[in-house]
């Protein structure tokens, strides 16, 4: 059966940029990829193989030129089997993004598509086996801190239990040093399963269980850590707090978690934020915002008065005379400390009435409502708010 012309396969014009070609491309591979046709699997696996191999083609420079001027016979040479398989495909990195619009992720391309040359490392060549240390686990600890804390940026201590290097075998696990080829991969410390897909056979390969991918097996494990080179320890830590850091956020120190089992590599200690709750200040990623109660007089006459700030220092805050209930006095720089920027610190000014007040506070209060008769015989009473 001839071939169709790539251009009319992808659907694209034969000036078309690299742009459009990708575009038609995407379009298509989602429309014929095989688990989106479950009833007509098999059409759908070659329509599916067709616009790929356009794409290969089309998408690159030198083999588009090749095929302009001769065709379909202009290519052939470029397949290692004089016509297309899916071992000539280099495009895999665009697949994986199709992969992910499909709602399959990363990883299970990694698994799917990676398998067809092995697992490991990527290179022009494939992908290579290779044996697999598993790196130590990482420990999560929250820690809770004040505003005070975080404001200052404080140094603290903290005190955990983790995986050590057993002090007996020295992170080998075995009791005398010995150790066994891995009977079940033979060294090779993966294990080898093959399938058969749309794309062809692949060759899955994966870490032995056996031996957790190490292709030794000890022969006499040390009996202090039961042949995994590891035991509990406790440890303490001493660490600067980064200032201005949120609730949620989190800081890592490399190397600090478990280390790996027989001497692997440690994993990290990763320290999540956890902010409480201040009696006094609101925050605003980094502006603080307090309210401020007045009375009656030092709204109309002003006032000065003393707060105590984050660090210890004694603020001296101003409300200025005629200040109404409502606004907002702002301190510029007064704020919390991040990656160098400072926030403001904003006074909200609240307005303090007695609600039982005594006689002389009423007859006072009763001489200035004669003055503010006056006022409002000046001011509308009712305005439309700006």
């Amino acid at each position: 059966m001839a071939k169709r012309d790539y251009y009319e396969v992808l659907g694209v014009p034969r000036d078309a940029s690299p742009e459009d070609i990708k575009k038609a491309y995407r379009k298509l591979a989602v429309k014929y990829h095989p688990d989106r046709n479950p009833d007509n699997k098999k059409e759908a696996e070659e329509k599916f193989k067709e616009v790929s191999e356009a794409y290969e083609v089309l998408i690159d420079p030198e083999k588009r030129r090749l095929y302009d001027t001769y065709g379909h016979e202009g290519v052939r040479t470029r397949f290692q089997q004089g016509d297309f398989t899916w071992r000539d495909f280099s495009h895999f990195d665009d697949l994986r993004d199709i992969f992910k619009d499909l709602g399959f992720g990363f990883d299970f391309f990694d698994d799917f598509i990676g398998n067809f040359f092995g697992v490991g490392p990527r290179s022009r060549g494939g992908y290579r086996a290779q044996k697999v240390r598993l790196k130590g686990e990482d420990i999560r600890i929250t820690l809770p801190l004040t505003l005070e804390e975080i404001y200052r940026g404080d140094t603290k201590k903290i005190k955990f239990k983790r995986f050590g290097t057993c002090p007996v075998c020295h992170g080998a696990g075995s009791a005398d040093g010995k150790a066994e080829t891995c009977p079940v991969c033979k060294g090779t410390g993966v294990v080898r399963e093959v399938s058969t897909t749309f794309f062809g056979q692949f060759i899955r390969e994966g870490v032995c269980s056996r031996c957790n991918g190490e292709g030794r097996i000890i022969v006499n494990p040390c009996t202090n850590c039961s042949g995994t080179g590891r035991v509990y320890e406790e440890r303490e830590l001493e660490f600067r707090v980064p200032k201005g850091i949120r609730e949620g956020e989190y800081f890592i120190l490399k190397g600090e978690g478990h280390v790996g089992e027989r001497g692997s590599e440690r994993g990290n200690l990763v320290i999540v934020i956890s902010e409480k709750p201040h009696k006094v200040f609101l925050r605003d990623n980094e502006n603080l915002h307090v309210i401020v109660n007045v009375g009656y007089s030092e709204a109309v006459l002003g006032t000065e008065l003393d707060f105590p700030h984050l660090d210890g220092r004694v603020l001296r805050v101003r409300i200025p005379p005629g200040t109404k209930p409502g606004e907002v006095l702002k301190m510029k720089g007064y704020g919390l400390e991040r990656n160098g920027y400072r926030g403001d610190l904003h006074f909200h000014v609240k307005l303090i009435v007695p609600e039982r007040p005594s006689r002389e506070y009423r007859e006072m209060v009763e001489k200035m409502q004669m003055e503010e008769k006056s006022i409002f015989n000046k001011t509308d009473r009712f305005v439309k708010p700006s």
